[in-house]
């Protein structure tokens, strides 16, 4: 099988390229890009920064040179579901976007994982009360491609996958203002997060540094997860 990968950051690639073999850049009109051997598939790795319209020049740049039996969108959540931790696996059931609405093709493992609706957001979702709110609508998590690379498959009638991984809770709000720190290239500006912890030091630092061990853990999770999962 042929897999055309999308996520925001190279960083959520990580436990993916620890199961890969045949690792090669790829050239293309995206930030970062790799072909891979994953078990008897061949993955097209790509990533662009956050956001919806970084996601859909990212997997309309890659099919121009790469003709995949499928498309899937994974990467990093926040919770909305109360009951998912750090580094659960979610599987979409379906992708929401603004008005917009897709079903996602399930996947086979023997891993625990749950499943659900993935709500893509057009900003960070950073406040407990926001994540309530979304969990109104039914969604499992929260995060900010999926919909991009699901319309993406629609317009090109490919089947459409989605797997998220959990980095922070349901009852969390962050007191880093990552939405400031977003640029226009869909990557965070670490100078005006560093900037930010000269107010409350402790906590701004503390929280980073909490994120980022998080997002190791996920990533290790989320690759262990798609190198045994069936497409």
């Amino acid at each position: 099988m042929k897999l055309l990968v999308v996520a925001s950051d190279p960083m959520e690639f990580r436990g993916i390229l620890s199961h890969a073999s045949e690792v090669r850049r790829k050239t293309m009109e995206s930030d970062w890009a790799r072909t891979i051997r994953l078990g008897a598939n061949e993955l097209l790795l790509v990533a662009n920064g956050a956001g919806v319209r970084r996601a859909a020049a990212a997997a309309e740049a890659a099919l121009k040179g790469f003709e995949p039996d499928a498309i899937a969108s994974i990467g990093f959540s926040g919770a909305l579901a109360p009951e998912l931790a750090v580094a659960d696996i979610v599987v979409a059931t379906g992708v929401t976007g603004g008005e917009a609405r897709y079903t996602a093709a399930p996947v086979e493992s023997g891993r625990p994982h749950h499943r659900g609706v993935v709500c893509t957001s057009s900003r960070v979702v950073q406040s407990a009360a926001e994540r309530r709110n979304l969990r109104t609508t039914g969604a499992a998590v929260v995060e900010m491609e999926a919909s991009a690379v699901a319309e993406c498959a629609r317009i090109h009638s490919l089947p459409f996958y989605c797997i998220k991984v959990v980095t922070d809770l349901a009852g969390e709000t962050m007191v880093n203002d990552f939405n400031r720190a977003l640029r226009e290239d869909g990557h965070f500006d670490t100078i005006v997060l560093l900037k930010g912890t000269f107010r409350q030091p402790f906590a701004r630092v503390s929280e980073l540094l909490r994120l980022r061990g998080r997002c190791v853990l996920s990533t290790r999770a989320l690759g262990d997860f798609i190198a045994d999962c069936r497409f």
